[in-house]
């Protein structure tokens, strides 16, 4: 089937305004009739066997999908440090503003298994801590089980200054990365069954001289993401509980 560009255009310039007038939300109506029109003059129907189409530092173009976020009145989201990664860097309940959030896709001469990284870049936003930037990397990988749907699994995450220059602030502010940090009753009990299940491995500590804190999940559980959308400018994806993301092409 030919594809009309022009209307491949119109309808990826009606999604963008559709998620500027709603803060990036997905779950508004009429985002949700633009996607559907972009899907209907998809131009790449395999679009999990494009490796040069999917290989990209794709940027979050709509709203973050973590748990338990905020939308601040500048438009920008914030989290507490523990929504951003399961839990697993202290202190859990900072504040934080997410200034974006990327993706590099790229392959990894494993067949056709390919990176899934989810960088977080914040700045801290609580009054009881110092104002510094940093990241947090939700590492995975991904490879096609079909056409259109990857089979993508999380094996730990790295939490990382963005300057050098402040790294004394940082170490006060990450330097107690510890197992026996006092947790909820409920916070245990997750705590415990990742450990169990995923094969944990929580942060031993922070590195003395990059300030980086890393944890492992040596079982990370299998997901699937669909990608609804894929060509040379946007990437739109949908997770298994549903969730829409629209990244667009760095």
């Amino acid at each position: 089937m030919a594809v009309d560009t022009r209307e491949c255009a119109e309808a990826k310039l009606a999604l963008s305004q559709a998620l500027a007038a709603c803060g990036g939300n997905t779950k508004d109506e009429t985002v949700i009739a633009a996607i559907e029109n972009l899907r209907l003059v998809n131009p790449n129907p395999s679009p999990t066997r494009n490796g040069k189409l999917l290989d990209s530092n794709w940027l979050l173009i709509s709203a973050p999908n973590f748990p338990g976020g905020e939308q601040l009145a500048n438009g920008k989201f914030a989290y507490t440090l523990g929504r951003l990664a399961f839990n697993m860097f202290q202190p859990t309940k900072l504040k934080l503003v997410i200034d974006r959030v990327s993706q590099p896709v790229f392959l990894l001469g494993n067949g056709e298994q390919r990176s899934h990284d989810i960088v977080v870049e914040f700045t801290t936003a609580d009054e009881n801590y110092p104002q510094i930037s940093g990241v947090v990397r939700n590492l995975g990988v991904c490879e096609p089980i079909s056409d259109t749907v990857l089979q993508v699994k999380f094996t730990g995450g790295t939490l990382a200054p963005q300057d050098p220059t402040k790294m004394d602030e940082w170490r006060a502010v990450f330097g107690q990365q510890s197992q026996n940090v006092k947790r909820s009753f409920k916070d245990s009990l997750i705590f415990s069954f990742l450990k169990l299940v995923f094969g944990l491995v929580p942060p031993q500590g922070i590195n003395s001289e990059t300030g980086e804190v890393q944890f492992i999940m040596e079982r990370s559980p299998k997901g699937r993401l669909e990608i609804l959308y894929l060509d040379e400018e946007l990437r739109i994806t949908c997770g298994e509980k549903g969730t829409i993301l629209v990244s667009e092409r760095q």
